[in-house]
């Protein structure tokens, strides 16, 4: 007899869906390979973290309790976004301070989130990876993803299990690379020097792409690298690679 397939909730993110849906179906792949039955809710929306943030807890509260109601009941839920994760795992406790209902529902499922890579490394524990690259790249820590779920080790674990591919460590790889959600907009000029340090990091490991873990700081990187006049290096979520889904000529 054998064991039933976990059953996951994928939370694809609105950057994802609106911006990036491959990466959506990335995650589908590596999930489905790490042996999973995987949902993706319906009606997903905003996880909230652009209203948290900017101080409408009125606006992210109303989020919250619509996308605890879309991902409570799965055995586990995987997100492909360190803030996203981070944001519905850590922050949501926050907004349901004062109603012990929702803090209760929320403490069900806190430990069933995860976000993408370390639910492949720490909870399904993959062996292999679809992945296949051959040469070097580079990886940047996204802030949330490290410093709210301590989001590192797992991402670089699983690099290493691709054939062919070279890790080579930037110089401060776990620095800010100044998107910060609406900072990069209120602050441009400053968002603007943060990134050009990590550009020209990217560029000093002479790898031919830079991976990492959030689509705001890969959209943020990769606009400010092709601004540069930068059309070589690749920019590539953490999902895409592993994978397998890497342009042919980004190899």
């Amino acid at each position: 007899m054998t064991a039933e397939k976990p059953r996951v909730a994928l939370f694809v993110t609105c950057l994802v869906d609106l911006m990036r849906p491959e990466i959506g179906f990335s995650t589908l792949k590596l999930l489905e390979h790490a042996d999973c039955e995987v949902i993706v809710p319906e009606g997903q929306t905003c996880c909230g973290q652009p209203a948290y943030n900017a101080g409408d807890r009125r606006t992210a509260h109303q989020l919250a309790v619509r996308v605890l109601a879309q991902i409570e009941g799965f055995d586990y839920v995987v997100i492909p976004s360190g803030s996203c994760a981070g944001m519905i795992k850590v922050h949501y406790l926050d907004l349901f301070v004062n109603d012990p209902e929702m803090k209760r529902r929320m403490g069900d499922l806190i430990p069933k989130l995860f976000e993408l890579t370390d639910f492949l490394a720490n909870v399904v524990k993959v062996e292999t990876i679809p992945g296949k690259i051959d040469g070097q790249v580079t990886y940047h820590d996204s802030c949330s993803g490290l410093r709210e779920l301590g989001i590192s080790a797992q991402p670089r674990a699983l690099l290493e299990k691709i054939p062919g591919l070279k890790l080579v460590e930037m110089k401060n790889c776990q620095s800010c690379c100044g998107f910060g959600g609406a900072f990069s907009l209120k602050y441009g000029n400053v968002s603007a020097a943060i990134v050009d340090d990590k550009v020209n990091n990217i560029h000093a490991t002479g790898a031919q792409a830079v991976v990492l873990g959030d689509l705001g700081c890969m959209l943020n990187i990769e606009g400010r690298l092709r601004r540069l006049g930068d059309e070589r290096t690749q920019v590539l979520h953490i999902a895409q690679v592993l994978a397998g889904d890497v342009a042919s000529g980004s190899q």
